[in-house]
């Protein structure tokens, strides 16, 4: 087995030069981390993060070893392994389950585009990643990381002690854990941003559109989106950049045809926090988290405004607005039954009723918290007619964007705004756009603390470099102690 060091909190271009070198093949990586899984997954702490591995991945990685020697690196992520959350689809023989038992004889017959655009980047899938029962949509109450299919996600910080975030729990914890290099969850309001801050880890909410949907088990289109969880903002620019891409298969996409043009690497600048103009949103936000927190949230506001940045308080005037789950209801019924039409004979569920009904039938082993948003959506149409639906709808457009993050860009002349972990996500996640989150330290127990930087469609390529700029200057990324 190779050594640690070689490993072991290594960035993806470290990893590359070693490979490059012959130091390391992807073989050996595949190899560290299956044993990492064993020992600390499955074993130990039992994080119970990985939820399947992928019985090709030794293959595949041995496959990519050829290539490199034949013909040279395809680009950053050749041969770097990489879960994925599982309600992605990967056309191979795993299984896409969001971690409910009714799917659990699920095989997608294709990959969605998001597997198919690290494929072609020459990434390993090296297996899926546990999560929160139905993205967490399935009810009240269940705890982050909880899935009757998988079990419960344990934070690597504090295992048993500390919430994992949710719903992309296993990413967030394999990543942190050194299980994979690096992973990708998704969002609908800060599933993201959510893992990232309670694991130490990076994570990129983009911009709706600008990553395909196609082939992800949905909650609501309007606000759905996959995205990078990894150790540093590299990791994650390198990830994010292999999975942008127009998909025919996913309206969405068509809007972000110019961004896709666009290389996200030049926009990691050390000094990219000179002449920013960033508003912090103090009210109701940093109110809610102890005071432990805000002190280090205090401190990484000290290194923005040291390397450059122009800080000032901001309140966004829709701050106190109570938004409703309305929009997510309505679209969950649509959106998920359209996917279920699509699995295979061996799945017994079609729609959201037979999956109420599975549960019914099963309620010993799926129902342990209940089915709350399953039964909401099953009473509306389904055919997003419904007024109440519409014009929830229409408000959340307007509030969370040109009354609500526009307007205090604009308002103020800032570039971004700050949040503290994910309290906050829940506005740019109605509105479709992007946040990064960075690590800000640990609290006295152990527990890690994010930053979150929120912007306007399409503003990543800002966003990422304040998050490097924050990053380079302060390094708070720390380890867990297993």
């Amino acid at each position: 087995m190779i050594k640690q060091e070689l490993f072991i909190e290594v960035p993806i271009d470290q990893l590359q030069e070693k490979m490059a070198r012959g130091e390391l093949t992807s073989r050996d990586l595949v190899l560290a981390y299956l044993d990492r899984i064993a020992q600390l997954d499955h074993d130990g702490p039992l994080l119970n993060s990985i939820a399947e591995v992928n019985p090709d991945a030794l293959f595949i990685a041995e496959a990519l070893d050829q290539e490199r020697k034949e013909k040279g690196a395809r680009g950053p992520l050749h041969g770097i392994p990489i879960v994925l959350k599982d309600n992605i689809d990967t056309g191979d023989k795993m299984h896409t389950t969001a971690g409910s038992l009714a799917l659990r004889d699920h095989v997608a017959d294709k990959d969605s585009f998001v597997a198919k655009q690290l494929r072609e980047a020459g990434a390993v899938i090296l297996g899926k990643a546990n999560l929160t029962e139905w993205a967490n949509f399935m009810t009240e109450g269940m705890p982050n990381g909880y899935s009757s299919r998988g079990g419960q996600v344990l934070n690597p910080y504090g295992p048993g002690k500390l919430d994992t975030g949710g719903s992309s729990s296993g990413p967030g914890s394999a990543v942190a854990a050194n299980l994979a290099s690096v992973s990708i969850g998704t969002e609908t309001s800060g599933s993201i941003l959510s893992p990232a801050s309670q694991h130490s880890l990076v994570g990129i909410k983009p911009t709706v559109g600008t990553v395909s949907r196609s082939g992800i088990i949905p909650i609501s289109h309007t606000q759905d989106t996959a995205g990078p969880l990894a150790k540093t903002v590299v990791d994650a620019v390198h990830v994010f950049q292999a999975i942008i891409g127009k998909d025919e298969d996913d309206a969405a996409t068509g809007k972000a045809r110019h961004f896709f043009r666009q290389d996200l690497s030049r926009h990691l600048i050390k000094d990219g926090l000179k002449g920013k103009r960033i508003g912090i949103a103090r009210e109701a936000y940093f109110e809610s988290v102890d005071e432990e927190k805000r002190e280090l949230l205090n401190e990484a506001i000290k290194v923005l405004e040291a390397q450059g940045a122009e800080i000032m308080d901001v309140t966004i005037p829709t701050t106190k607005h109570e938004w409703g789950l309305g929009v997510m209801i309505h679209e969950f019924k649509n959106s998920l039954n359209a996917y279920l039409k699509t699995v295979s004979n061996d799945v017994p569920v079609r729609s959201i009723k037979d999956v109420i009904n599975f549960h019914n039938d099963h309620e010993e082993d799926t129902l342990k918290y209940g089915q709350k948003w399953f039964l909401e959506a099953e009473k509306t149409s389904g055919l997003l007619t419904d007024n109440d639906y519409l014009k929830e709808l229409l408000d959340d457009q307007r509030l969370s964007k040109e009354e609500g993050i526009d307007y205090t860009l604009n308002q103020h002349n800032i570039d971004a705004i700050v949040f503290p972990n994910n309290i906050g996500a829940g506005i740019p996640a109605k509105a479709g756009y992007p946040s990064i989150t960075v690590p800000a330290g640990l609290t006295e127990k152990g527990e890690p603390v994010g930053i979150t930087f929120t912007g306007t469609a399409f503003s990543e390529p800002t966003l990422i470099e304040i998050a490097y700029a924050y990053e380079q200057a302060s390094s708070m990324r720390v380890a867990p102690k297993l």
